[in-house]
């Protein structure tokens, strides 16, 4: 047997076995899929709970028209998502862009909440190109929702309720705030909590 037939030889072996070998991972990696839960904002226990009303608070947009938390929505929206940010925060740099096709595609008004000066507030609404959204300014809706780190999100019904609330740094954690409110949970948290009992 000639050398080049032999070394052939092992190369179809070592083909082979690094055939089996990305079999058993791909398996491994869809047991690891199937195991792993879907992850949504992480709810924090403080400020209003879910299925409360918002409470009623007056705050001011930057342009300086009224904004009120609380009251029932106008006409025609169907959810307001509450996202908290800050130029500080690079998570909510990040998710900016995120919020602004999440609102597009499930048709949710969203009113981006900070609290820093009038000035560094219009340079970060035209540096993340938010002159088409509402921009309410000022400590008093962070603290009536007890907001302590950020990115935060309150998601408020029709009715002016509290629909779902937490954490969030992905587009999924945006998304999970939606099912949890369509799906009755206060949390994905707590719809995880639940499917156990009901399987």
């Amino acid at each position: 047997m000639s050398f080049s037939v032999l070394s052939q030889a092992m190369l179809w072996i070592l083909l082979l076995g690094l055939t089996v070998v990305v079999a058993a991972l791909a398996r491994q990696i869809g047991v690891l899929h199937e195991r792993i839960a879907p992850v949504g904002a992480l709810a924090t226990g403080r400020g209003p709970e879910v299925g409360e009303f918002a409470p009623l608070v007056q705050g001011r947009l930057l342009d300086g028209a009224p904004f009120t938390v609380g009251a029932p929505l106008a006409a025609g929206v169907r959810l307001r998502l509450l996202l908290f940010v800050s130029s500080a925060c690079p998570v909510c740099k990040k998710l900016i862009p995120l919020a602004k096709g999440f609102a597009r595609t499930e048709r949710v008004e969203v009113v981006f909440v900070g609290d820093a000066g009038p000035q560094e507030q219009l340079d970060f609404v035209k540096r993340f190109e938010l002159a088409g959204y509402a921009f309410a300014n000022g400590p008093e809706i962070g603290m009536a929702f007890r907001v302590e780190r950020l990115p935060y999100a309150v998601l408020i019904d029709g009715e002016g309720r509290v629909a779902a609330k937490g954490l969030v740094n992905s587009r999924e954690h945006l998304e999970s705030l939606v099912t949890a409110h369509e799906t009755g949970f206060a949390s994905i948290q707590d719809y995880l909590a639940a499917r156990p009992a009901a399987e």
